[in-house]
């Protein structure tokens, strides 16, 4: 390469509304032939390396992403930042310049979204955004593509979200626009999306809608999503209360669709938000939705490494 040949910028993934559709629609491809193929798809990332950072604890998007990697041939090595010097005071952005000399790609999961912005401003390979207070779009990969799996194309379908207007919320607000589909989400005021999230959904033309009553929102819908009432970083105060009209019931499923499907992105608080005859029941594809983040993990780390072939 010559001296003055222009470096790529590396493909970060921070959040699905900085990609139009058919970006997104390519990842969720991606992963789904990953998941197809299996061991079959071969090592394609052999002898890349893959640092993950997080400042909060983690199941699935530790695991899943360190299995995907491991699936594909590559490495990858986990930190806490209480067990880093991130926890002694070093700066992200330093932190980013030295993991871009040891890894292919850095996914990090920050208590704050400017946490993940720093890193990506001063990183030299992709970073992928692995959960912040402002949204959790590799869940959102993973969503997408079960809903695709059970029912066919998410295009044109009905999405209810019930609950807390969290930062998965956001990530499926992002998604309505992205991938076409009716989002109706039933959340309590003080517990509702923020309105500029609104505004910028109905500026991109996508069918999001706010409602009080959960039945009004679930009503016909194809899939029913909820998350735990307290998120990572939540001060627990008095969240029940407002929150239990909330619940995904047999009642509440019942005003969905006949083939509605029940999602929800783990840990689940069972007798909270979900009662286990959903959780557990048939219509529930959580253990499907669970699965699939490594499958559409493989996929994105394919993407963000320019590695698909």
């Amino acid at each position: 390469m010559k001296a003055d040949s222009p470096v790529a910028a590396p493909r970060h993934f921070l959040d699905l509304d900085a990609f139009d559709g058919a970006a997104l629609r390519r990842i969720v491809a991606l992963g789904a032939e990953a998941k197809r193929r299996g061991r079959a798809l071969g090592a394609p990332l052999a002898g890349r390396a893959l640092a993950m950072v997080f400042e909060l604890p983690s199941t699935r998007t530790r695991l899943s992403f360190e299995l995907a990697m491991a699936r594909l041939g590559g490495h990858a090595v986990a930190v806490g930042a209480a067990d880093s010097q991130l926890g002694r005071g070093e700066s992200i952005a330093d932190t980013a310049r030295v993991l871009s000399r040891y890894a292919d790609a850095i996914v990090l999961r920050a208590a704050r979204h400017d946490t993940l912005l720093a890193m990506a401003g001063a990183a030299e390979v992709p970073v992928i955004n692995g959960l912040t207070d402002r949204s959790h779009p590799v869940q959102l990969l993973a969503d997408v593509m079960t809903v695709e799996e059970k029912l066919g194309p998410i295009a044109g379908r009905t999405v209810a979200w019930t609950g807390d207007g969290n930062n998965v919320a956001a990530s499926w607000i992002h998604a309505a626009a992205r991938f076409g589909f009716t989002l109706r989400l039933a959340c309590p005021p003080a517990f509702a999306p923020a309105p500029a999230l609104l505004d910028w959904a109905r500026a991109e033309g996508a069918a999001v809608s706010l409602h009080d009553d959960p039945y009004a929102a679930v009503a016909g819908a194809d899939c029913v999503v909820t998350d735990t009432w307290v998120s990572m970083g939540d001060a627990p105060g008095d969240r029940r209360r407002p929150l239990a009209p909330y619940r995904v019931d047999e009642a509440l499923m019942a005003a969905a669709g006949p083939e509605a499907l029940f999602l929800h992105c783990l840990p689940a608080h069972r007798g909270e938000e979900v009662v286990d005859s959903v959780i557990d029941g048939p219509r529930s594809a959580v253990w499907d939705q669970a699965e699939n983040r490594l499958h559409a993990q493989a996929g994105l780390l394919l993407w963000c490494l320019d590695a698909a072939g």
